[in-house]
């Protein structure tokens, strides 16, 4: 199954950085937003990004040239009727990804795969808004996307061997290194992940260290490149608290 034609729902950090990667891979892309302003900051992310590669030697020119010409914008999620793939990279709010999935389903042709960059969200609930679970994946990103190596992989309970195999393919074909995760709240990353972002929180909360003696301490004393502090920073207390919330609300 020969992944082509890729759509792009959200055009944030996450939405662009996936849309640039997989447009300097060789893929078509097309990026989607609610409004135009999303859709100005989105390009603009991306200019900014493929000029810093180019100044780094990251990438030549023309290259990062003729990966923004594979890119096309828009504000209707109808225009990816003839994507092979649409992933989803809205806010981490689940009956937002299940109507964008809703309408997916009823505009894209059934070979169509759907997949989610959810970070913590069930992928059997979200596949469970369309029609076609069996080609639906989590494709869980790292931030950001076109610095950091993982993707996150997450079958559903209908997600096939042809869905799982394409997709794996297409992560590597975009230059990145996959894992798999079971269908968990939080998966592997964020099961670990935000319970260590939490607890930093509390540290400084109840005065055991200052923000940056705790931060250093991880750098320092167990190789982390960044703080827990500075990452939940750096990830978004908000998109943090989102994800914290989906784990809370599973696990009790």
């Amino acid at each position: 199954m020969e992944l082509q034609h890729l759509g792009v729902v959200g055009a944030g950090q996450m939405g662009a950085g996936i849309a640039q990667v997989a447009a300097i891979s060789g893929l078509d892309v097309r990026c989607t937003d609610i409004d135009e302003a999303r859709i100005q900051h989105g390009r603009e992310t991306v200019l900014t990004s493929l000029k810093r590669l180019v100044k780094k030697e990251k990438l030549t020119q023309e290259e990062a040239d003729g990966a923004y010409e594979r890119m096309a914008w828009s504000i209707q999620l109808a225009d990816h009727k003839d994507r092979d793939i649409v992933i989803e990279a809205a806010v981490e709010h689940e009956p937002v990804k299940k109507a964008i999935f809703t309408e997916l389903d009823a505009v894209c042709p059934a070979q169509t795969l759907l997949a989610s960059n959810t970070s913590s969200i069930s992928i059997t609930r979200l596949a469970a808004a369309t029609q076609r679970p069996e080609r639906f994946i989590g494709m869980h990103f790292m931030n950001p996307v076109p610095v950091m190596k993982l993707v996150e992989l997450i079958r559903g309970a209908a997600t096939s061997d042809a869905t799982y195999q394409a997709i794996d393919a297409l992560a590597q074909r975009m230059g990145k290194t996959t894992t798999v995760s079971n269908d968990y709240p939080g998966f592997i990353a964020n099961r670990i992940l935000m319970p260590l972002i939490n607890e930093a929180m509390f540290a400084l909360m109840e005065n055991v260290g200052s923000a940056e003696d705790i931060d250093t301490t991880f750098k320092l004393g167990m190789a982390h490149p960044m703080g827990p502090l500075t990452l939940a920073d750096y990830i978004g207390l908000d998109t943090c608290l989102a994800i914290m919330r989906v784990m809370h609300e599973e696990f009790g």
